[in-house]
């Protein structure tokens, strides 16, 4: 019995002083173990300091070879110059009423001041004077059968006095003013408009395919 009674007052005895090493009453001197403490305080360097971890001893990163950016679209592969590649070119993407819009407001921007608010040719810098030559008619019989490839290229690269809009405008950008035109030229003679989406739920089911395909 005194046995029993001893080997449970030296249990009592030792959960006391366990529980008395766990809460010292905020006065604890020693933080104890800490596993892998360079991950619990680990050392952070900021943009475009040195950094001892790499090769090149710089703590920003050159992005990984082939690597695409969230939100940005794969690479086109054209090469200036390149008629045929442009005439076989076209794109995955189709645009709903509101894309199709914000391409006729970048139209508006870049395209409407050489050629014209209609379409015609007849934008404010020709209408003045300041050109000698008409810019491009889209409603003439020429422009109405261009392929979308071949226009894509015009504004990527520019094309004679017309100069290159790679910078002001991505490739979806690009697209959706391209867009833009081809509906107005659909409704003035052309082919049936093909970069269309015909429904809300159509728009973002090839959305979502484009992205996925993408990244």
């Amino acid at each position: 019995m005194n046995k029993t009674r001893s080997i449970v007052l030296a249990s009592l005895l030792a959960s006391v002083g366990l529980m008395s090493s766990c809460n010292s009453g905020n006065m604890r001197r020693n933080p104890g173990k800490i596993y892998a403490p360079d991950m619990t305080y680990s050392r952070a360097y900021d943009a475009y300091t040195s950094n001892p971890n790499f090769a090149d001893g710089q703590t920003s990163r050159v992005p990984i070879k082939g690597s695409i950016a969230l939100g940005h679209d794969l690479p086109d592969h054209l090469v200036e110059g390149d008629t045929n590649a442009y005439k076989a070119l076209t794109t995955s993407y189709r645009f709903n009423e509101a894309e199709i819009k914000e391409g006729g407001r970048l139209y508006m921007i870049y395209c409407g001041i050489c050629h014209g608010a209609e379409l015609d040719g007849n934008g404010p810098l020709y209408t003045s004077g300041k050109f000698a030559a008409m810019p491009a008619n889209f409603k003439g019989e020429k422009y109405l059968a261009m392929g979308i490839g071949t226009m894509y290229a015009a504004l990527k690269y520019g094309k004679n006095l017309m100069g290159a809009y790679s910078s002001q405008l991505n490739v979806k950008q690009r697209w959706q003013v391209i867009a833009y035109i081809k509906k107005v030229q659909s409704e003035n003679g052309g082919a049936p408009f093909a970069l269309g989406v015909s429904t809300a739920t159509e728009a973002t089911t090839l959305a979502d395919t484009t992205q996925a395909v993408q990244h």
